[in-house]
């Protein structure tokens, strides 16, 4: 099943959505608009930083929010879903003009943090010690 909006169709449930994916999609979006000349590595990184800001709006009154939000309406969820993707694709299309493979970035950058960071105590006890 499908969902179509100004004839782009989009799958209305993907489980697995790869860097890849995104980026190729990205890329087609923008270049099939002329948007593409727009999109320097400066540019993207202020739009990046605005829709950062509009994300911190959705939480900046809200005092601590639990795991999962619980209390938040589904239009809440839907606002912040669509302020996390702007994020979201806005960083995939940052890396991608400046040569970058954002998700192996992302596994190197977790492996350095294994290493600077390692486990002193295990995990089941780290909560009541």
């Amino acid at each position: 099943m499908e969902n179509s909006h100004a004839g782009e169709k989009f799958p209305t449930k993907v489980k697995d959505v790869s860097l890849l994916e995104l980026r190729q999609r990205l890329a087609e979006f923008a270049c099939a608009r002329g948007w593409d000349r727009y999109h320097s590595p400066r540019n993207l990184l202020l739009a990046l930083v605005g829709e950062v800001g509009e994300l911190s709006e959705i939480f900046q009154w809200k005092g601590e929010v639990g795991r999962g939000l619980p209390n938040w309406t589904s239009h809440d969820k839907e606002h912040l879903a669509e302020e996390l993707s702007d994020v979201l694709l806005y960083l995939i299309q940052l890396a991608d003009v400046c040569g970058l493979d954002l998700g192996q970035a992302a596994l190197s950058k977790i492996i350095k943090n294994a290493a600077k960071y390692p486990v002193t105590v295990p995990p089941s006890h780290a909560a009541t010690d």
